[in-house]
């Protein structure tokens, strides 16, 4: 989604744990409104927004202070005091943190939306099957290097995000604390798609690494084709959580089913292996509903991914199990111009990916800004999701992450105030469950309500309305 290290991010920290389109909500949308593409922002906070002289806003293109360095710390100097509890009881520092709230990682689905707009404009079911591939692979993409926990996202909290510029508005609220459950529902501002799905790990903790099983569907539906598509993300697993650097990897099988056509993506997220020669692969193919392979997908989901008709695959392969003459990688040159349609130890990357000639471009990482690395690996796109610009406070929900102070204080490289504040809120959370439980008085959501995925059957978390009339009356007290 997913983002989506999924478990890794919602399993610690134990407390801390559509209507029609109105004027007013217009208005709402342009205060709201941050450009993905002009990047020459100063990253100032909470100050007047650059607007460009053709009436463009601006996002900011760094955070109010740098990274707090986590070389003195140790994942394992907590964990080892914690063996034989459950995962979701433990509590971790701050320093392990990032500054974002778990609900705007899973808004970092949208950062690829383009490929969304793709499988609206296409004909062609195979080439829209093709762009929602795309999609979900791209939507684990940031995780790359992000080892960084965000926050728990507390009890009813929630975030929203409206991006005129990319056509669409996304809102997510935390609907349950034990076990987490993040529940978000997106639509296009021109009702041309929703995506809608909930995310609940189950983590395992195998005493070097720490594995995220990801629960919950994801749903995306094509209202102009009237198709909908379900899929489930990969594993993901963090490594050297006792010693060495951290890393992770994502695994497992992902099945995207077209409910409409019949048709089935098979993508493979391949473990690295013991060499790390399969280290960030993904392969797979789109079959129809008869099982006939219609196309052979395969790239790295940190960097592209690639297609080809399945004879074209089998034959280079064949040759490459003989030894025959292969093609290097394209330097990044050549693939820009291909995109013109549109150990414990962390293993060494190999080679990018081989290309195989007369392959299609699907999809191709954003690059990061040169500052990344000291703003906890941050794509341009996360980097703007916690901006807080002048008037907005009077707008957002009083429960939305912006508004959180330990989330806040951590961005302006308040370390001290930033722990002080995720310890208020935490007790703050704890009390308000005793509360509940003396007057035996049941938590409700306010955006979503549990029911029924009606493309799989299973139980989902499905968005009941309402949010964008902005009617927060009601909302709970949590910060």
């Amino acid at each position: 989604m997913q983002q989506i290290l999924y478990g890794f991010y919602a399993g610690f920290d134990s407390d801390n744990s559509s209507g029609d389109f109105s004027e007013a909500n217009h208005k709402v949308a342009e205060m709201l409104d941050l450009d993905p593409h002009q990047s020459d922002r100063t990253g100032k906070h909470n100050g007047e927004t650059e607007i460009q002289e053709n009436g463009i806003k601006r996002h900011r293109t760094s955070l109010p202070a740098p990274m707090f360095s986590r070389n003195d710390f140790s994942v394992w100097s907590i964990l080892k005091k914690c063996i034989g509890l459950e995962l979701s009881k433990i509590t971790m520092p701050i320093v392990f943190n990032e500054p974002l709230s778990f609900l705007q990682r899973i808004t970092e689905y949208m950062e690829h939306i383009y490929l969304i707009n793709k499988a609206c404009n296409h004909a062609d079911p195979l080439e829209r099957m093709q762009a929602v591939a795309a999609f979900a692979v791209s939507a684990v993409a940031s995780q790359w290097e992000r080892t960084g926990k965000p926050f728990n996202p507390l009890l009813g909290e929630t975030y929203e995000l409206t991006r005129e510029d990319l056509g669409f508005r996304f809102i997510s609220e935390q609907v349950s604390h034990h076990p987490p459950i993040s529940a978000f529902y997106s639509e296009g501002l021109n009702k041309d798609f929703i995506f809608h799905g909930s995310i609940y790990p189950k983590l395992k903790f195998w005493g070097k690494s720490i594995e995220a099983e990801p629960r919950g569907t994801i749903t995306l539906e094509l209202l102009k084709h009237n198709e909908a598509y379900t899929w489930t993300n990969p594993t993901c697993c963090v490594h050297n959580v006792i010693i060495g650097k951290l890393w992770l990897e994502q695994y497992g099988t992902v099945e995207i089913v077209n409910h409409s056509t019949g048709d089935k993506c098979v993508l493979n997220f391949k473990p690295c292996g013991l060499f790390g020669k399969e280290l960030h692969r993904v392969e797979g193919h789109i079959q129809d509903k008869n099982r006939k392979k219609l196309c052979v997908i395969y790239g790295k989901w940190t960097e592209c991914l690639w297609c080809t008709d399945p004879t074209t695959y089998e034959t280079y392969r064949k040759n490459e199990k003989r030894g025959g003459e292969q093609k290097k990688p394209k330097p990044s040159e050549d693939v820009i111009k291909s995109e013109n349609d549109e150990a414990d130890d962390m293993p060494e990357v190999q080679d990018t990916v081989q290309f195989i000639p007369g392959s299609k471009l699907l999809w191709r990482i954003n690059c990061r800004p040169p500052n990344s690395s000291q703003m906890y690996n941050f794509t341009s796109f996360a980097v703007s999701l916690n901006e807080l610009e002048k008037g907005m406070e009077a707008i957002l929900a009083p429960t939305d992450c912006r508004l959180r102070p330990d989330i806040r204080n951590m961005e302006n490289g308040n370390m001290d105030v930033a722990s002080k504040e995720k310890e208020r809120l935490e007790e703050k959370q704890r009390a308000a469950r005793k509360e509940r439980a003396k007057d035996e008085v049941e938590w409700h959501t306010r955006w979503f309500h549990q029911g029924t995925n009606p493309y799989t059957g299973t139980s989902d978390w499905l968005y009941s309305g309402g949010y964008f009339d902005r009617n927060f009356s009601d909302c709970p007290d949590i910060y």
